[in-house]
């Protein structure tokens, strides 16, 4: 084998509404002037991740031909989900949003002080053994951070920094999260706690709720609970929040959030008005843990807003002064407040394992899986 192959997982859609995912060989990318080299050696399976990997396919039908690296994963994609990845036909995909690694080479005489550092970037294609990336992307973590702490340095900080960011351009001024009991959601309630913000965190098993308090969370509401309204309620009226950030995205619990604003509100309404309370209400759906349409119940008046909210448009809207002061906090506490905890560290062939796969897909709290390429 040349030791200039680099492996990396890819996903392909056929026209025959299959989905599979391989272990291809590439060229070690040579790094231009302003681009560094980077040994990955840690790249997380997030649930955005999973939507290129995996996508819509029913895991289910999953069948496994071939051994180790040469093994492929054949999956059927569903007759009326094949709309929705028309355009990735024919297409060989690498996969993985961000990682972490070692700086290998170094294309220009500025980029070389980085050279032997470990970084954090997110780029798409981290699934692979060695990544090229522009030198400015990088996180550059200081000593002593290993490449397992700072793989997932991009995705969960920032969009947690990123949701209290919102909250306070668009003047609300506390918040509601779901799926509160995942890394994000850990996150999300130590910078809460740390600049005094009231957060509502939702989970969806009992067992959470004494990992959130764990933490510092004061206000934990069980949405499989037949109490889940009154005290969803309750926590509004006490913390006022008016903006929640909803990773499920289908089923009902994008309108029980808005429904629960809106009774809160009325409860210390100085007076009836037949609309509605006029205070606005704003629910951002960030993910699609739950792919089943989403569901309205129009009891909530006409002052409120549902829409998608990602976080690289909202990178954009700060502007790059304001982005590297959020990449910095999040390199000074990659080991505190942004700590990652993964139950499984697994190979690019332990990838495309049946059992693992039946694990990571489903997005389950607490199971979160860790790939380390130059695993073998």
């Amino acid at each position: 084998m040349s030791e200039n192959v680099s492996k990396q997982i890819r996903s392909e859609v056929t026209k025959e509404g299959k989905l599979l995912i391989s272990i291809k060989n590439t060229e070690i990318p040579v790094p231009k002037e302003d681009e560094v080299l980077i040994k990955i050696e840690a790249t997380p399976i997030n649930p955005s991740d999973l939507g290129l990997l995996i996508g819509p396919a029913d895991v289910s039908s999953m069948t496994v031909s071939g051994e180790g690296e040469d093994s492929e994963v054949n999956m059927d994609i569903p007759e009326n989900f094949l709309r929705v990845v028309t355009d990735r036909i024919g297409q060989s995909l690498p996969v993985g949003n961000e990682g972490g690694g070692i700086v290998v080479a170094a294309g220009g005489k500025d980029t070389e002080e980085l050279v032997g550092k470990t970084v954090g970037v997110a780029g798409g294609s981290m699934y692979s053994q060695y990544r090229c990336v522009k030198a400015s992307s990088c996180f550059v973590m200081n000593e002593g951070t290993t490449p397992e702490e700072s793989a997932s340095c991009f995705v969960n900080p920032l969009t947690s920094l990123a949701m209290v960011e919102t909250m306070r351009m668009e003047n609300h001024s506390a918040l509601v999260h779901t799926a509160a009991g995942s890394n994000l959601g850990q996150m999300l309630i130590k910078i809460c706690l740390s600049e005094e913000v009231p957060l509502v965190n939702i989970i969806r098993k009992e067992e959470h709720v004494n990992k959130l308090a764990d933490i510092g969370a004061k206000y934990v509401c069980n949405s499989s609970k037949d109490t889940f309204l009154e005290d969803l309620i309750n926590a509004l009226i006490e913390t006022k929040a008016t903006i929640a950030f909803d990773a499920t995205g289908g089923g009902k619990l994008s309108g029980q959030i808005l429904t629960a604003m809106e009774v809160a509100a009325s409860k210390t309404a100085s007076e009836y008005n037949r609309y509605g309370s006029d205070t606005f209400k704003q629910v951002y759906i960030y993910g699609g843990l739950d792919r089943s349409p989403t569901t309205l119940t129009r009891s909530f008046g006409f002052s409120w807003s549902l829409g998608g909210w990602l976080l690289t448009p909202f990178i954009t809207k700060i502007g790059p002064e304001r982005f590297n002061e959020l990449k910095q906090r999040v390199v000074d506490e990659i080991k505190t407040t942004f700590a990652s905890h993964y139950t499984k560290e697994i190979s690019l062939a332990e990838v495309l394992l049946p059992e693992n796969i039946n694990v990571y897909s489903k997005q389950s709290t607490g199971e979160k899986y860790l790939i380390n390429p130059n695993k073998y």
